[in-house]
């Protein structure tokens, strides 16, 4: 019987199960460690996530699907936000592939907006 990943891996899963939305150690040495800069960074994030999810809920064929993913996957890269990252490679592929899942655009929904909650819980006593 085969095993799964998760049996055969287990510190792996047990990682990607603590993993922060956003690799905090990721964005302090793109900011330099400017704890003022990485809070203006994850703002502007907030509202890039948004707008670019937006415009992938939005798309109405593969093309504008594979430019929006491709923002969105952008954007997140340069904050350290993995999970969006992966989704939107995953789902980029997909599209390729021809195949247009509207599930994956759930889960892209999903942790997108557990990263807005993060940035917003995180800033939450931070001076704007």
């Amino acid at each position: 019987m085969a095993r799964s990943l998760e049996a055969l891996f287990p510190a792996a899963y047990e990682a990607a199960a603590r993993r922060r939305p956003i690799d905090l150690v990721h964005l302090a040495k793109q900011t330099l460690g400017d704890w003022a800069l990485e809070c203006e960074v994850m703002r502007m994030f907030d509202e890039v996530a948004r707008t670019y999810f937006g415009r992938l809920e939005a798309s109405t064929n593969s093309q504008e699907l594979l430019v929006n993913l491709h923002a969105l996957k952008g954007a997140a890269s340069g904050v350290g936000a993995w999970g969006i990252v992966d989704m939107c490679k995953l789902a980029e592929h997909e599209v390729r592939q021809g195949d247009i899942n509207p599930e994956r655009i759930d889960d892209i929904a999903m942790t997108v907006e557990e990263t807005r909650v993060f940035i917003a819980e995180l800033l939450e006593d931070e001076p704007i």
